[in-house]
C-alpha cells in the first residue's frame, strides 16, 4: 500500500512558487514584471534543456494569472484554483503533449475549443509540451489563432529543440531561454532535499550526481531517488560511481597528467582499469574534457604556467572530435585509447609563436634585434611586411652578421634574425624541427656554400623566384599573397 502512494522526489519537490525555481532568475523577473505592469502576452515559448523547469514554469505562470485575487507572481498555498492547476485538475488550464497530439485534426479541435470562455478561471491557458513535434500542417492550422487569439486565451509552448519550431510560430511568441542549472546550485538543492528526507550523503557523492545530471534538476533528483533505493539512508561517492559506472575524480586527474606527459603506458593501464571495472568510457571522456577545461582556466589565470595554454586547447580539440567516435564506435575502449593517443600527439605540437617565445628567452634583453612573435612556422629567418612598408624595409640597414629571407604580405609583420655564432647551440635547426610537428609546414633550405647574395633587380628577382623551392613559392604566393622585392641567399651554416 505504501508503494502505491509513493511519489518520486522529482514530483514531491517540484517548485510550487516562482521563488522555489532554481537557476532561472531571468525568467522569474521578466514574468513577474509582465504581471505587475499588466503586459501579459498572448503566447510564450519556453526553450531549454530537459529538466530545467519549462513545464513547471508554465504551470506556475498559469496559477499566477488565474488565482482568485490575481494576477500575482506569488500565490498563497491555500488557493483552491492554484492547487487545482498544480495538480492538473483545472479545466481551464489544458496541458497537451505535442508528441502524441500532433495531427492537424487535433489542432483544429483545439482551435475550435478555445473560442469558448473559461468555466472557472480568468484565462483559458493551453500548455503544449514538446511543441516541436507538431507536424507542419498542425503548425499552419495554429497560425491564425496564435496570432489573434480570443482575449481570454493564452498559449505557453515548451520545447527542447527550438530549431524545429517554425519561424512563423516563434515570431508570434515571446521567447524565454531556460539555462542549464549550474552544478553548485544542483548540489545545494540536493543537500536541502537530503536534510528534509533524513538522508546522510557525502559532498563528493552530490558533486558526482550533479556532474551526471548535466544541468538538469529533474535528472539530478531522479538519480538521487535511485541511489536512496540502492543505498538506503547513507550515500557515499563510491556508491554513485558503482551504480552509474563513473570514474573517480582521482583517476581522471591521473589520466590528465598521463596525457600531458605523453605516458602511453599509464594511459593503457588506466584504460584497462576502466574496462575491468565496467566504467562508461564516453562519460570518462566527458569528465576528462571538463578536467582539461578547468586546468586551462587555471593556467590562463596563473602567472607561472607549467603547461602552455595552447597545448591544452589542442588536446581539448582532439577530445571533442573523439566524442562521436567513442559514443558510436564498435569498440568503446579502442576508440577511447585512440582518442587519448591523438590528444597526446596534439599536445606535443607547438605553434611557431611558442617556438619563437622559446627562442626569445635565450636572447639577451639588451639585444637590438627586433622580433615579432605572430607568424606561422613555415619558413625560418622570415620577414613579412605590408606593402606600404616596403620602402621602409629597403632603408633599414641589415647587420653584417645577419642573414634573412624576405617577402611581402599585406597581413602582418614578422622578422626573426639569427646570428651565426653567439646562439648557434640554442638555435640549432634540429631543436626547432623537434618543436614543430608534421602539421606545421617545414621547408628544407638547400645548403649553399656561395657567399651571401642580395638581389634587388626586378628581372633577376624573377629568375631567382623560379629557383626557390616549390613549397616556398606556394606558401608565399597562395597563402600569404606575397610580393617579392628582394631575394637573399640563406647561408645554411648560420642555421646550424
Amino acid at each position: 500500500m505504501k508503494s502505491d502512494t509513493y511519489q518520486v522526489i522529482a514530483r514531491r519537490w517540484r517548485p510550487k512558487q516562482f521563488s522555489e525555481l532554481i537557476g532561472q532568475d531571468h525568467v522569474v523577473r521578466t514574468l513577474g514584471n509582465a504581471i505587475e505592469l499588466g503586459r501579459i502576452a498572448h503566447a510564450y515559448l519556453f526553450v531549454g534543456p530537459r529538466g530545467t523547469g519549462k513545464t513547471t514554469s508554465a504551470r506556475l505562470f498559469a496559477k499566477s494569472l488565474n488565482w482568485e485575487d490575481g494576477p500575482s507572481l506569488e500565490v498563497p498555498d491555500d488557493s483552491e484554483i492554484g492547487q487545482a492547476i498544480m495538480e492538473g485538475r483545472c479545466l481551464d488550464v489544458i496541458e497537451i503533449d505535442g508528441a502524441s497530439n500532433n495531427s492537424v485534426e487535433q489542432v483544429r479541435d483545439l482551435r475550435d475549443e478555445c473560442q469558448y470562455a473559461p468555466s472557472q478561471c480568468r484565462f483559458k491557458i493551453y500548455v503544449i509540451d514538446e511543441v516541436h513535434m507538431l507536424s507542419q500542417q498542425a503548425f499552419n492550422a495554429l497560425l491564425k489563432t496564435l496570432e489573434e487569439p480570443p482575449p481570454h486565451v493564452k498559449f505557453v509552448f515548451a520545447t527542447t529543440e527550438s530549431h524545429k519550431v517554425l519561424p512563423t510560430i516563434v515570431s508570434r511568441c515571446q521567447r524565454f531561454e531556460f539555462r542549464s542549472i549550474s552544478a553548485p546550485l544542483i548540489v545545494q538543492k540536493l543537500s536541502e532535499i537530503c536534510v528534509a528526507e533524513g538522508i546522510e550523503v557525502e559532498e563528493e557523492a552530490l558533486s558526482a550526481i550533479a556532474r551526471m545530471a548535466m544541468g538538469g534538476m529533474r535528472d539530478a533528483q531522479s538519480i538521487l531517488d535511485q541511489l536512496i533505493s540502492f543505498c538506503g539512508k547513507t550515500i557515499k561517492q563510491g556508491d554513485v560511481l558503482e551504480v552509474y559506472g563513473l570514474a573517480a575524480s582521482e583517476k581522471i586527474a591521473q589520466l590528465e597528467q598521463a596525457v600531458l606527459s605523453g605516458s602511453y603506458e599509464q594511459i593503457l593501464q588506466i584504460t584497462d582499469e576502466f574496462s575491468h571495472d565496467g566504467l562508461d568510457f564516453y562519460r570518462a571522456l566527458l569528465d576528462l574534457s571538463e578536467k582539461f577545461r578547468a586546468s586551462l582556466v587555471d593556467y590562463l589565470n596563473s602567472p607561472q604556467q607549467s603547461v602552455a595554454p595552447e597545448q591544452i586547447a589542442r588536446i581539448l580539440d582532439e577530445l571533442r572530435e573523439g566524442e562521436a567516435l567513442v559514443r558510436s564506435g564498435l569498440s568503446e575502449k579502442a576508440n577511447f585509447e585512440v582518442t587519448l593517443f591523438r590528444a597526446v600527439e596534439a599536445g606535443k605540437t607547438r605553434s611557431i609563436d611558442h617556438v619563437i617565445r622559446r627562442i626569445s628567452q635565450v636572447i639577451p634583453k639588451d639585444s637590438k634585434k627586433k622580433t615579432n612573435l605572430n607568424y606561422p612556422s613555415n619558413v625560418l629567418n622570415t620577414r613579412v611586411l605590408s606593402s606600404d612598408k616596403t620602402e621602409d624595409l629597403k632603408k633599414e640597414p641589415l647587420p653584417a652578421n645577419v642573414r634573412e629571407y624576405t617577402t611581402v604580405s599585406s597581413d602582418s609583420e614578422t622578422r626573426i634574425d639569427l646570428e651565426p655564432n653567439q646562439y648557434s647551440e640554442q638555435l640549432s635547426a634540429t631543436s626547432l624541427t623537434d618543436s614543430i610537428k608534421t602539421e606545421d609546414v617545414q621547408f628544407i633550405v638547400p645548403s649553399n656554400t656561395e657567399p651571401p647574395l642580395r638581389v634587388t633587380d626586378p628581372e633577376k628577382i624573377l629568375d631567382r623566384i623560379q629557383s626557390l623551392p616549390v613549397e616556398v613559392r606556394e606558401v608565399i604566393d597562395e597563402k600569404f599573397r606575397g610580393e617579392y622585392f628582394a631575394i637573399e641567399r640563406i647561408d645554411r651554416n648560420i642555421l646550424i
